[in-house]
């Protein structure tokens, strides 16, 4: 039986730190058709059975207290949420909220599903994408879709979809290509976003793997003329663009300057756990509350309180403890 706490109710998603939080980020499934390493650790099989993941009615009815409690900006995830069999029901469902729905992908089923995600007001795409190279991306994925995966970005573009691309920087394996994940945004509006490697379970991460902020910055700029724009309130990212240029591009910063004094994000698991930080090690259990009937609100406040002024109230990367990517949610 879960203890609820005793709250007062009189005030919205505001943490111990005074962030306010209106975006949430719901993980679909724990299963991907991809194998990158930085995500999902080779020895890692699909963890839940269906009966512990959230059910499409689950998955709005969560979602709609959240929104009522605030939130304006829903990002579904995984794994890869369009394997999910039911996504389009999902998609149905949660277009009836008063909110900015956006998904993130690895983009190779886009083509299956954009109708129904041109349908349900779905505007903005974030795709998966670490390299340029057909056999580089063979290597990093373990599956040879960088054609279908390209050709869907594009597909997005054409269709009107607000379109970013995310890759995670690796010492050794793609640093050598930023400029030419710049080039793209000559023609194209792509917003490019270069991510710090980040420590998760499972993904052998060290230190000397990570390419900095400041490091990218410098080989940017020894190729190119670059303009620093305006970062928007609770930007995650460090946004920049060619002048000239029809696209942008822009550093996530974790590990090297984490942006923890603005956030506004919170995260739901496919099993139905709220993380209330992406580093965070504790998590409340939502689905359980839900299924057996108790009110959410006082939980949801709670484990937000609970949240750390920087990363999960885990500094070091070195000793952090987490699920791997996949089981958070991208």
């Amino acid at each position: 039986m879960i203890q609820l706490p005793v709250l007062d109710t009189d005030y919205d998603l505001v943490d111990g730190f005074h962030r306010r939080h209106d975006y949430l980020r719901i993980s679909l499934i724990d299963k991907c058709n991809l194998r990158c390493h930085y995500c999902m650790p080779t020895d890692l099989q699909s963890v839940y059975r269906k009966d512990q993941l959230m059910s499409a009615n689950e998955i709005f009815s969560i979602a709609e207290i959240f929104v009522k409690l605030g939130v304006k900006k829903i990002r579904l995830t995984g794994g890869e949420p369009l394997i999910r069999k039911d996504i389009d029901d999902i998609l149905d469902r949660l277009s009836v909220l008063q909110v900015k729905l956006c998904v993130t992908t690895n983009g190779i089923l886009i083509d299956r599903h954009i109708n129904k995600m041109k349908a349900s007001g779905l505007k903005s795409v974030n795709v998966s994408l670490d390299t340029l190279k057909k056999s580089k991306f063979s290597a990093i994925t373990q599956r040879d879709n960088f054609d279908q995966v390209y050709a869907n970005i594009m597909l997005l573009v054409s269709e009107g979809f607000n379109v970013k691309v995310n890759v995670v920087v690796m010492k050794n394996t793609n640093e050598d290509e930023l400029t030419d994940f710049i080039a793209l945004t000559e023609k194209l509006p792509l917003h490019v976003r270069f991510i710090e490697f980040m420590p998760f379970e499972g993904n052998d991460w060290a230190k000397d793997k990570v390419v900095g902020y400041e490091e990218m910055l410098r080989n940017i700029n020894s190729h190119f003329n670059i303009e620093k724009l305006t970062d928007p309130v609770h930007s995650t990212s460090k946004k920049y663009k060619i002048p000239g240029y029809t696209g942008t591009f822009a550093f996530i910063t974790t590990m090297s300057t984490p942006f923890c004094s603005d956030c506004n994000r919170l995260r739901l698991t496919a099993d139905g756990k709220m993380k209330n930080c992406l580093f965070s090690k504790n998590e409340v259990d939502l689905l359980e509350a839900f299924r057996n009937g108790h009110e959410l609100t006082p939980i949801i406040k709670s484990c937000l309180l609970d949240k750390k002024a920087t990363l999960g109230g885990q500094p070091d990367p070195n000793q952090m403890e987490n699920r791997s990517m996949i089981l958070i949610g991208g």
